[in-house]
């Protein structure tokens, strides 16, 4: 079964990958990079977690896992919410919105320090438990840990104007929902399948943020032509009223 699930995290992987780039190459701004940039980043984590079910298999020897599961573990609650609320707070338009998403970044930050001292401090370890992996550390297996994870991860997403980015948001927190009332050893790696799969939606904001434009570009026209046409006709009565003066 190891190889199996090895083989299927890697072809998730090239799939988000190839979205990944397609999101890419959408970017107009420097802010909008960081945000494109996390199906790339998810589909780098499903490869990598590839590594780590060969590794349970005894397919590869301890020190490739233990590298691949550290990467993992310290990607998926460390890194993850942080990176999430600061690529949404790079992007959004809506004040009080991104006041918001500041303060939940903010949160994240502290999150972010408190997961990687206890990563780094406590040993961690991984196992399979029902055909899932099982990613454990005491320092992040608590409550408290998992609703501050939960806020700055999907909190964020779902505070932004972009309605494909909220949605994405309203999936994961579902998502997350589901997988710990069913799976909760599963949490991180689960969670991490599943939000790598629904980052394909991120394409979308992108294609959201194009038509938008698009609308506005073509309002800006409309309300051009009509000052034109205003002027036009101004001038054309003045032109006129100065020959009737004649």
């Amino acid at each position: 079964m190891d190889i199996y699930f090895a083989v299927l995290n890697f072809t998730i992987s090239g799939a988000i990958a190839f979205v990944g780039i397609l999101t890419l190459m959408k970017v107009s701004t420097p802010r909008e990079v960081l945000f494109a940039l996390l199906p790339l980043l998810f589909a780098l984590h499903q490869f990598v977690e590839g590594f780590v079910w060969l590794g349970v298999g005894g397919h590869i020897d301890k020190r490739a896992l233990d590298i691949a599961a550290g990467y993992f573990i310290y990607y998926a609650q460390g890194v993850l919410p942080f990176l999430v609320p600061l690529s949404l707070w790079l992007i959004e338009k809506v004040k009080w919105r991104k006041r918001l998403i500041g303060i939940l970044t903010i949160l994240g930050l502290v999150l972010a320090v408190y997961t990687m001292y206890g990563l780094a401090t406590v040993p961690s370890s991984v196992s399979v438990v029902n055909n899932v992996l099982y990613y454990k550390n005491p320092t992040t297996n608590n409550i408290y840990v998992g609703v501050t994870y939960i806020l700055t991860t999907c909190g964020s997403l779902m505070l932004s104007s972009s309605i494909s980015i909220a949605i994405f948001g309203l999936l994961n927190l579902i998502g997350l929902i589901v997988i710990y009332l069913l799976r909760p050893y599963g949490f991180t790696s689960l969670w991490c399948l599943y939000a790598a799969v629904v980052s394909g939606m991120l394409y979308f904001y992108f294609i959201e943020r194009r038509i938008e434009f698009l609308q506005d570009l073509q309002i800006k026209r409309k309300e051009f032509s009509k000052k034109l046409e205003l002027e036009l006709e101004h001038l054309k009565k003045k032109r006129l009223f100065t020959k009737g003066v004649t």
